[in-house]
């Protein structure tokens, strides 16, 4: 890219995302009537490109069809218990889970939230060739642009925002980070955590992929330290969000290892789609579509006191039948059936 054309693109995003940021709502947590729960649980994660005109084009009009087919599903019974969206950064973006009819929506860390951590050894290239002109000095000019939908109470959120340093490119213009919220299901059920990140991307960036992947080793590290902290081993969890590993052999090994020897006990966690295909779980052709570019995925472990099994996936948003899609990414749902092993324990006032 030429530089002065890379400058443009700089200016442009500084104001039109600045323009774009919505205000930080916070969450809500009052409580209410829980629906019913059969002991399956549906999670759906959906990149919905809700970047600001003219970034992206056409958006309001898709979000409006985002929500009406999730309203449609509600009215069949059908709809996602758990939706986490990322890229949700227009004030129509985030409005999706109010209009679908989700009783709790969470936002993920916002513009002003200061990412925690200090610079490894050997990483200074990323502070030391930063370049205003790909987005990487110019501070965030929106949040995370994650969310988590639920009908199901939030009896907890934890959240956090990568540091300053740890991302590349035009991916440095948002504050990228991670949310985790505690879901509390009716009946004689451990809560389950629900994790949702968005990794820096590669191409989108625009820097080198050498450049690229080093600011990806560290988000992996921090949201890695963020899941291992947050996160109770006591209950399942499943780590869903746009990973943007791509082809890239490196982040593929990046991740699966942290998330191997870290993110569960004794590596006993799985990735939705892998499983599927262990499994012999068909697939439609969306889902292939969606595991083959390898950005979206769902990660499960489950709890000491809880299993989780996987029981089948669903695409609600993939390609339209005259080949359009309404955003850039596949929307999948994983539906996990819950065993308890025990009877759980009563939870300690306060816990998250």
């Amino acid at each position: 890219m030429r530089t002065s054309k890379a400058v443009l693109i700089a200016a442009s995003l500084m104001g039109m995302l600045g323009a774009a940021a919505p205000t930080p709502s916070s969450p809500d947590l009052t409580p209410r009537l829980p629906l019913p729960f059969d002991g399956h649980l549906s999670v759906l994660t959906y990149n919905i490109h809700g970047l600001p005109w003219p970034v992206a084009r056409g958006r309001t009009q898709a979000f409006a069809q985002i929500v009406q087919h999730l309203r449609t599903m509600r009215e069949d019974g059908t709809q996602p218990h758990i939706i986490v969206l990322q890229e949700a950064f227009t004030t129509d973006a985030r409005a999706i889970g109010r209009a679908a009819g989700y009783r709790y929506v969470v936002e993920g860390p916002g513009a002003q939230m200061p990412g925690q951590g200090n610079l490894p050894s050997g990483s200074h290239a990323l502070t030391d060739a930063a370049a205003w002109y790909h987005g990487e000095t110019l501070g965030k000019y929106v949040g995370s642009g994650l969310q988590i939908l639920s009908d199901y109470p939030i009896a907890g959120v934890r959240k956090m925002a990568f540091p300053a340093f740890a991302c590349a490119g035009f991916d440095c213009l948002a504050n990228k980070g991670a949310l985790l919220v505690s879901v509390a299901l009716p009946g004689q059920w451990d809560r389950v955590d629900i994790v949702t990140t968005h990794l820096n991307s590669r191409r989108a960036s625009r820097v080198q992929d050498d450049r690229s992947l080093a600011a990806y080793r560290l988000q992996v590290d921090y949201l890695t330290n963020f899941i291992t902290s947050a996160h109770d081993p006591s209950r399942p969890l499943i780590v869903a969000g746009d990973f943007n590993v791509g082809s890239v052999p490196a982040r593929k090994q990046m991740l699966l290892s942290r998330a191997q020897s870290r993110w569960c006990q004794d590596g006993d966690i799985d990735d939705a789609y892998g499983e599927a295909a262990r499994r012999g779980i068909a697939l439609s052709a969306d889902a292939r579509f969606s595991r083959k570019r390898a950005r979206d995925w769902q990660f499960f472990t489950p709890g000491r006191r809880t299993d989780l099994e996987l029981s089948s996936i669903d695409v609600p948003f993939g390609h339209e039948p005259d080949g359009t899609m309404l955003s850039d990414h596949v929307g999948y749902s994983a539906t996990y059936q819950l065993r308890n092993r025990q009877p759980l324990t009563r939870i300690a006032p306060g816990r998250v």
